[in-house]
């Protein structure tokens, strides 16, 4: 393809495509840019593999810290395992992306994004987004877009589209909208509890610029001379598909028709009927035509029987307004709440239980050192938050081997971390480390808004001060034609049939986190509006029941939580709190047992289970760094005796010398025979030198100095 580029201008802010530049035997290629940020998005596909009945789609985000002029650390100084963040963004990518590629579809096809420059001002993540539409497009592959995404950030009263890394950091939104031509396919947000109008109207701002990004796209296209791939789907003998309706139709109506309560007793039930028919084929003669094309297409009976289901189970909702456990559209199942629910070892605990959908979610505090280092190209450098949540294969009944958190698990944390941080106190005020771990327990829905229940309930338990308290909903659609139904609180089956999954999580003032997924093209804000306004009563239902079980943030901690002890010093003495090669620290460390930890800004924390532990080594550093003048007097104990004089530590940490002249007011012969070492002594400072050195003395002590003292000494 020859080079082409095609700039974008919209907000003042320009985006910019070249193709035929780069990976020339990509399927379709672009570098998209934006001031300084430079994405390198390809898309290709490959032949289907033999029995594959799925979409094999692959969406790689990379990120390379030499976009940002950096080296990696570590051994090797390369970059190995992805990131958090990248991991993220290419969820991000997926999720509107997977839903527009034909549901026949089975080639291979493989998206990688990859960050080949970074400007500190120009997030690359809705580039790639945007990028991945085009790659797919100039790759000349089936799907249903274009699509596009920006991100809405809120500065002061205005909206601003892609707004920089640090306007999202001072604003009080950061909201990713992906759309086709169709409307709103996708949307990720985070906001410091905003009113639902304002985020609907966050969504239709970022939606108009999404539109023109469109309209570029196609306009590309047409520049290009490059038409819009519409293949058809391959032929489906319907022989066995036929066969098998005629004998699940009926009696998969009469168990979803029950309104089961119990998805385990509905599951059996629906078991017993796919299990009848392949009962039926295993009866065929070998020559039957409904034998011979169940043994080519071993799966077909698997997803003809899900297609009935979902037919049936929709048609139920749509028609009679009730779904397959009996609930209403609009009703929550039922809930219940408890908080300390393990040993006090663990600093805070909750376990959050709708219907068969339970999460238990645990606290740990940690010190300022326990903050996770973010080594990937974004500005932030450490998190003080850290949320992870985990899957379990016995969550849902099933037997698979333990492996490493995967993408789903690392996008449901990060959601839920979302959701709390606004309420979260201030480092300033409540400086520990937090860390929260959602063990899904039981899964039938929205284990998501789960961990985020649980962990509200957690949090309060350890006696974390957040704001307000957060609680989450899943909302749920069904549409059928022009008949749309909307859900609240979906659980497994209504997700996994039905087209949307819209997480909304906030506080009674308004939402902290917002995720929508879903099956179609996309949906007009009408009906997102609507599914937003509908979450906001079932999220106050589920808050209400959370405080029930605890109502505000515990008054104490959990014995075995770490008390932290702040104070702030010079930051010209932290070299001396350290030490060379660290000796001082570690000297202070092993004689209380505190942890210590040391910011730039000369901010100390000093951390220990036993808060005396705490206060010693607090004592300790005090002394250390206390201004002295000449002239203060102190409580001090002889440390060492040499034969010119005594040496005193008036101060934890600080030693002066007494000369011997210095020892009484007459001559002194031996230093002995006015001190010996451990004597307790008030001494006044005669002199500091030019290197620092302290000289003390005991004359000239008047006894009102030496009674203030003692006092002091006291209270240290």
């Amino acid at each position: 393809m020859k080079e082409f580029e095609k700039s974008i201008s919209f907000d003042g802010r320009d985006i910019r495509l070249k193709v035929g530049l780069l990976a020339p035997q990509a399927g379709g290629t672009v570098l998209i840019e934006s001031e300084d940020t430079a994405v390198l998005v390809t898309a290709t596909r490959a032949a289907g593999r033999e029995g594959i009945d799925f979409l094999p789609l692959l969406v790689d985000y990379e990120e390379r810290l030499y976009a940002a002029g950096r080296i990696p650390g570590g051994f090797l100084r390369r970059e190995g395992r992805p990131p958090e963040r990248a991991t993220l963004t290419s969820r991000l990518i997926d999720r509107p992306l997977r839903p527009l590629f034909p549901g026949w579809l089975r080639d291979d096809i493989q998206v990688v994004a990859t960050t080949m420059s970074m400007d500190d001002r120009v997030p690359p993540d809705v580039l790639a987004v945007t990028g991945a539409s085009i790659a797919v497009l100039l790759a000349k592959l089936p799907f249903n877009g274009p699509m596009a995404a920006v991100r809405v950030g809120l500065v002061g009263d205005d909206f601003v589209i892609n707004p920089t890394f640090s306007e999202i950091e001072a604003g009080d939104l950061d909201l990713v909208v992906a759309g086709t031509p169709d409307g709103v396919i996708m949307v990720e947000a985070g906001a410091n509890q905003l009113p639902e109008q304002d985020i609907i109207e966050a969504i239709d701002f970022g939606y108009e610029a999404v539109r023109d990004l469109i309209q570029a796209q196609l306009d590309l296209l047409q520049e290009l001379g490059i038409e819009q791939v519409k293949e058809a789907p391959p032929e489906v003998d319907l022989t066995l598909e036929n066969f098998i309706k005629e004998r699940v139709t009926q009696p998969v109506k009469e168990v979803l028709g029950r309104f089961e309560k119990d998805k385990n007793v509905r599951d059996a039930a629906l078991d017993e009927i796919k299990a009848s028919v392949v009962a039926a084929i295993a009866e065929l003669s070998d020559e039957d035509p409904v034998k011979v094309a169940a043994a080519k297409a071993p799966k077909a009976l698997s997803n003809t029987f899900k297609d009935v289901t979902k037919t049936l189970m929709r048609r139920q909702v749509i028609e009679d307004k009730i779904r397959v456990d009996g609930r209403k559209l609009d009703e929550v199942r039922p809930i219940s709440c408890r908080v300390g629910v393990l040993p006090p070892r663990v600093h805070g605990s909750g376990l959050f239980n709708r219907g068969l959908t339970q999460v238990l979610s645990i606290v740990t505090l940690g010190t300022p050192g326990d903050a996770q280092e973010m080594d990937d190209l974004h500005p932030d450098e450490k998190k003080r938050y850290l949320h992870h949540y985990n899957f379990p294969p016995y969550s849902v009944g099933e037997t698979r081997p333990m492996r490493s958190p995967g993408r789903r698990e690392v996008g449901h944390g990060a959601l839920a971390e979302r959701a709390l941080v606004p309420v979260l106190p201030k480092k300033e005020d409540f400086p520990y480390v937090l860390r929260v771990v959602s063990e899904v327990l039981s899964s039938n829905g929205s284990t998501s808004m789960g961990s985020v229940s649980g962990s509200t309930l957690a949090l309060m338990d350890a006696g974390v001060p957040i704001t307000k308290p957060v609680s989450g909903a899943a909302m749920g659609l069904i549409k059928e034609g022009d008949e749309i139904r909307i859900l609240t609180d979906i659980q497994g089956i209504e997700d996994f049939l039905g087209d949307m999954d819209f997480k909304v999580a906030g506080t009674d003032t308004g939402i902290t986190a917002l995720q929508l997924d879903m099956k179609l093209n996309g949906l007009p804000l009408a009906v997102i509006a609507q599914a937003i306004n509908e979450a906001k009563p079932a999220r106050l239902h589920i808050l209400s029941k959370m405080l029930e079980a605890i109502n505000q943030p515990r008054s104490d901690m959990s014995p075995f939580a770490p008390r932290l002890l702040t104070i702030k010093i010079d930051p010209d003495m932290i070299g001396m709190i350290i030490g060379p090669g660290g000796k001082t620290i570690k000297g202070i460390t092993e004689e209380t047992g505190a942890k210590i930890d040391i910011e730039d800004t000369g901010i100390v924390t000093i951390s220990s289970v036993d808060g005396e532990a705490a206060k010693k080594a607090r004592g300790i550093i005090q002394g250390m760094t206390r201004k002295l003048n000449q002239g203060d007097v102190y409580v001090g104990k002889v440390t060492r005796v040499i034969p010119i004089g005594a040496f005193v530590e008036f101060l934890p940490g600080k030693e002066g010398m007494i000369h011997i002249s210095q020892l009484a007011d007459y001559r002194v012969g031996k230093v002995e025979d006015e001190v010996n070492l451990g004597d307790e002594v008030i001494v006044k400072v005669r002199e500091i030198d030019n290197r620092g050195r302290v000289n003390l003395t005991r004359l000239g002590i008047h006894p009102d100095e030496a009674a203030a003292a003692r006092e002091a000494a006291t209270v240290v």
